[in-house]
């Protein structure tokens, strides 16, 4: 199974899977950035787009390698994932249907002041604009289709532990 936590910059997905993780027994992590970075390393470079999940390649490779970690692994993938256009979401999913591997899709939100805040103070990454550039895209997904296809699961005052937890017991039930 898929665990996948999505929602946009600063709703939490990082800190939440790792917690998550610790709470199901026999998953993993699996962020399917690392698929994007591949990419992003091919020489010469693919033509830039903003954004690499515009990468037609991105989406299938995200299914075939989820899919195939999870045939030599079992257990359960937990993956922190932002994915703000709807055809890509359908893409993957649909995948991993085809694949007939089960996907309990969340989406952590926050409101917009919330993630602002986190974003501007994160001491990590430190402010991005491409971070900050993604909190209209969000509203409007979340908005028009992101939240329908998913369990929401609020995170504007709730630790990354409450999360985590309310997520895992979800998936347990």
């Amino acid at each position: 199974m898929i665990v996948w936590l999505n929602g946009t910059h600063g709703a939490g997905k990082t800190t939440t899977s790792a917690l998550v993780q610790q709470l199901l027994p026999d998953s993993r992590v699996f962020d399917a950035e690392k698929v994007g970075e591949t990419l992003m390393d091919i020489t010469p470079r693919l033509p830039w787009t903003g954004n690499f999940q515009h990468w037609p390649p991105w989406r299938p490779l995200v299914v075939e390698t989820a899919r195939r970690v999870l045939d030599y692994t079992g257990g359960t993938l937990v993956m922190p994932m932002t994915v703000l256009v709807e055809q890509y979401w359908r893409e993957i999913s649909t995948g991993l249907a085809q694949h007939s591997v089960p996907v309990r899709h969340f989406v952590l939100h926050a409101d917009r002041e919330a993630l602002r805040g986190r974003i501007e103070g994160d001491t990590t990454l430190g402010i991005s604009q491409f971070r900050l550039d993604h909190l209209d895209p969000y509203a409007e997904a979340a908005r028009t289709w992101l939240h329908e296809e998913a369990e929401v699961v609020d995170t504007t005052h709730r630790t990354p532990a409450e999360v985590a937890r309310q997520i895992a017991e979800a998936v347990k039930s």
